[in-house]
């Protein structure tokens, strides 16, 4: 699981910055690299690349790509996931990562690739915990501390010694439903993507414990194994591609699928996952597009919000594709306002609130110059939608209990937000 050398480029393969770690590979290996890049073809370029008995596993950021070599059998999505943690570290350092930054900030990079890698073995990449003696002054410069407890105890992620005058656990659950809609209404895809983030203001060395119902689905599964019976389903969640935070004691979790862990101080994503399942379309979106003779065309946009009345989507919008030489529109709405975007061939309705179980309709018009190369009734782009539902999960996974238990027993605040969000939420025209 270890890299000979990580190279920092911009997109035509010049080296920015480079750091040898074990000497094995001549460092004029790169070019073969940016050679590769230069002859194929984007649609054919991988994220991991074996040539001549030598691995290159790259990401791209921003306008630098980010690559390791290898030579060794090597893991490359363990390595792939540590090129994707120096980039949250120098994104962390700089506020922005790009070439002009790192080109500011040579000494300093050059320290953190010391820092994050150890004779190509990834180190500790907590942003965090690497300001604690990778100090950044004025000017571009930086100065070395004495290296922190917490980069030799157990628990590297946090340091001993926190107080905050107030003890306080935010915990947000954010889902984002990417959902493919036919004309005909048919779903062909449909998926979830979820995380729980958190930020933490405790003092001390607390230990949080989380309850999550999808527990009920698995204890399900281990009764249903040893044939002592199950629960229902209707009250699980069955998630999929769990990923945690390191801070996460997956012995844990194994044993009791109890989620226990010492957080870090302040923002950090605590555990993402994915559910492929059949869901309803939350806002169902209704196209007619009317051609009147080559000079006009007409758009009837019907919406209907698939939720309950309690619940209300904010900042929606729904963003109609239509002909790149339209002119002259006239818009004609209940609710919301409607706006033309020549520059992205678009009309774009937007609604602020759009309460549940509600449905509306927006009719436009817009005019086509006489002679056309474009048929207004051919295949457009589909329709995309936005939005925002708080208090909400289309999973319906849901806190069952969050517990903080510290040595000097103090009282600590718990608050929990639920929050659904758009993917790739789009619907054919």
């Amino acid at each position: 699981m270890s890299a000979s050398a990580v190279f920092i480029m911009d997109t035509s393969g010049k080296i920015i910055i480079s750091r040898n770690y074990r000497g094995d590979i001549p460092m004029t290996a790169a070019e073969r690299f940016a050679r590769i890049l230069t002859e194929e073809e984007d649609s054919r370029l991988k994220p991991v690349i074996y040539e001549d008995g030598l691995s290159f596993m790259y990401i791209t950021h921003s306008n630098l790509i980010l690559m390791a070599m290898s030579k060794q059998n090597t893991n490359p999505l363990v390595i792939l996931s540590f090129l994707s943690s120096l980039v949250e570290v120098l994104t962390e350092y700089f506020k922005e990562l790009n070439e002009e930054s790192l080109r500011d900030n040579f000494v300093i990079t050059y320290e953190l690739l010391d820092e994050v890698m150890d004779f190509g073995f990834p180190q500790s990449t907590d942003a965090n915990i690497l300001k604690e003696f990778i100090c950044v002054t004025e000017r571009h410069q930086f100065k070395r501390a004495v290296v922190p407890q917490a980069m030799t105890q157990r628990v590297s992620w946090r340091k001993e010694g926190i107080v905050h005058k107030k003890n306080e656990v935010f915990l947000d659950v954010v889902e984002r439903l990417n959902l493919l809609v036919t004309t005909s209404g048919q779903v062909l895809r449909s998926e979830i993507d979820g995380v729980l983030k958190m930020r933490t203001f405790l003092s001390g060395m607390p230990e949080l414990k989380l309850g999550l119902n999808d527990k009920i689905l698995m204890d399900a599964r281990a009764r249903a194994a040893s044939g002592t019976g199950a629960v229902s389903r209707a009250k699980s969640v069955e998630m999929e591609d769990i990923r945690f935070h390191q801070c996460v004691q997956l012995g844990r979790f194994e044993n009791d699928r109890t989620i226990s862990f010492i957080p870090p101080d302040g923002e950090f994503d605590l555990m993402s996952y994915r559910l492929n399942t059949q869901v309803r379309p939350l806002i169902w979106v209704e196209a007619h597009m009317e051609p009147h003779s080559s000079s006009r065309v007409e758009y009837l946009i019907k919406i209907k919000a698939n939720y309950k009345s309690r619940s209300a989507a904010n900042n929606v919008e729904i963003l109609i594709p239509v002909p790149s030489d339209a002119d002259s529109p006239t818009f004609k709405t209940s609710i919301g306002k409607v706006e033309y975007h020549p520059e992205r061939d678009c009309i774009v309705w937007k609604i602020k609130t759009l309460q549940g179980a509600k449905d509306f309709m927006m009719r436009a018009q817009l005019g086509l110059p006489s002679v056309t190369a474009n048929d207004p009734t051919k295949a457009r782009p589909p329709i995309k939608v936005s939005f925002e539902i708080p208090y909400f999960t289309v999973s319906g996974i849901q806190v069952r209990y969050l517990k903080i238990t510290e040595q000097s027993r103090y009282q600590a605040l718990p608050w929990v937000r639920y929050i659904t969000k758009n993917g790739d939420y789009e619907v054919r025209f």
